[in-house]
């Protein structure tokens, strides 16, 4: 039952030994630094291939080693040493599948928070529901804003994620709806008029 608590969350196949989650967070830092944190939570966690005790172990073991750095914005940075492991490990200790899909979700984290930062969503709780603002932001100023109200937290959780992921798209249709000349009528086809 001890053991519980290191593999909970984690998916058949993911890591449960740290020295293998310690080899892909190597491998991980050296594919896509620089990585906060963040990130590598959200994309490990998410995919479920480690847990996080073992995690956030593993990232504080490779900065006492001295395989990892982490630069004053938190970003994560492998070391020559770390290369090294990477190169003598890497491959060998952690099956492909696991490298394959941690890459990708970190690639998707990565997009997220760059989303997150441009697309964004506020959402506060009134006696109507909950009030869903989002907005894109550009030089410091919005360029665009939109408000829901929604009956609960859980739509209104579904929308805010929606916008940080379709916000561009959103309002590239808003726009072209919004500036397409609906007053112009088309001109009857020639060979109806004669």
């Amino acid at each position: 039952m001890a053991g519980n608590a290191f593999t909970f969350g984690v998916k058949p196949g993911g890591l449960t030994d740290r020295s293998q989650v310690s080899i892909l967070l190597c491998y991980l830092i050296r594919t896509a630094a620089p990585l906060c944190r963040q990130d590598i939570e959200n994309a490990l966690l998410g995919e479920q291939l480690v847990n996080y005790f073992e995690l956030a172990g593993s990232l504080a073991d490779l900065e006492d080693q001295g395989l990892v750095t982490v630069d004053e914005n938190g970003g994560y940075h492998i070391t020559p040493k770390g290369i090294s492991v990477t190169d003598e490990l890497g491959f060998d200790l952690l099956p492909r599948s696991v490298r394959e899909t941690a890459i990708r979700a970190v690639i998707r984290a990565q997009q997220w928070v760059r989303k997150a930062a441009q697309h964004q969503t506020q959402v506060t709780k009134t006696d109507q529901g909950y009030v869903v603002h989002c907005s894109i932001n550009e030089l410091g100023s919005e360029v665009f804003g939109l408000s829901f109200t929604l009956p609960d937290p859980l739509t209104a959780e579904m929308v805010k994620n929606a916008f940080i992921e379709k916000g561009s798209e959103i309002y590239a249709l808003l726009l072209e709806t919004m500036t397409t000349d609906s007053t112009r009528q088309e001109e009857p086809d020639s060979a109806a008029k004669g």
